[in-house]
């Protein structure tokens, strides 16, 4: 029998989902669920479950260790501004030795350094020490990498090809500054940038500077995406967010985005009149020539 892949499991249905895939596809999974983010749905889901703080690195290579993973992967969303600026990482998630020599040199050091690939890259070599391999969670779930074409709506007009091409060429610049991934636009005017707060604070800002709406939302890969962790991810509850606010269109990026809960995702898109368009990134180069539409897979 293959040995069990452990899963670090944060905030939403995302690892939710990598779980279950993995158990459909015949394996196993030890899950480290992180207190106060991940869903108590694992606990039925898994094969066993370990619940701990985020800063509990240490006990974390020690539990994988004693079920013999060998294959880690990373999913679900983890609040940066709250662990790291809030002082709750000190409070319900005190490091261990193991992170503090982990994160040290990113937060401690005189030239700190705490953006998502920075410390997630270090989480990485700790494991690598340990033998083990952080893989891509969409390795496990490949089925949820959303391909190009049209999810909802129709072909984007004029002014939402104006504002997908200008919104794309912005949301790749911050994303290679590890800023954040997703903006808002509308008539080639940025609104709102993500960074540290996340996309929904993003998308609540948007609807406070825009009260007549009908702005787009684009959330794109970084330009070099590593795909062990931080890939944009969107669902029912982005959807949501967007209709509260104002928002008309999502451009996502094809092939580097996660879609969750995909049925519900579409249904409440279609509700609301919110266009979904998934373009690979050769394509919107290519000036935005007209895709088919996504068959329901």
């Amino acid at each position: 029998m293959p040995p069990p892949v452990g899963l670090i499991a944060g905030w939403g249905s995302f690892p939710v989902e990598v779980a279950q895939q993995i158990v459909m596809s015949g394996g196993r999974v030890c899950c480290i669920a992180i207190t106060g983010h991940a869903s108590p749905e694992l606990e039925s889901i898994c094969d066993h479950v370990k619940w701990s703080g985020v800063g509990k690195i240490g006990a974390h290579v020690r539990y994988f260790r004693r079920h013999e993973v060998r294959d880690v992967t990373m999913a679900g969303k983890l609040f940066k501004s709250d662990l790291l600026f809030q002082g709750s990482v000190w409070i319900k998630h005190f490091p261990d030795l193991t992170a503090i020599r982990t994160f040290g040199p990113c937060l401690l050091g005189k030239r700190r350094d705490s953006r998502d690939d920075s410390l997630l890259s270090a989480v990485t070599r700790t494991y690598a020490r340990s033998s083990m391999n952080v893989c891509p969670a969409t390795d496990f779930a490949p089925d949820l990498l959303i391909k190009e074409g049209l999810l909802t709506g129709s072909t984007l007009d004029e002014r939402e090809q104006q504002d997908a091409m200008a919104g794309w060429q912005v949301a790749k610049q911050m994303g290679g500054m590890d800023i954040g991934q997703s903006i808002t636009i509308k008539d080639a005017t940025v609104l709102a940038v993500e960074a540290v707060e996340g996309t929904d604070a993003c998308i609540e800002r948007t609807g406070q500077l825009c009260r007549r709406g009908g702005w787009t939302l684009v959330k794109v890969s970084k330009p070099n995406q590593d795909m062990r962790f931080d890939v944009p991810t969107f669902g029912p509850q982005t959807i949501q967010r967007v209709a509260e606010n104002g928002g008309k269109t999502i451009v996502i990026e094809a092939n580097k985005t996660i879609l969750v809960e995909r049925e519900e995702t579409i249904r409440l898109a279609n509700k609301h009149g919110i266009k979904i368009v998934a373009f690979d990134a050769a394509t919107i180069e290519n000036h935005l020539p007209t895709v088919r539409h996504i068959t329901a897979a």
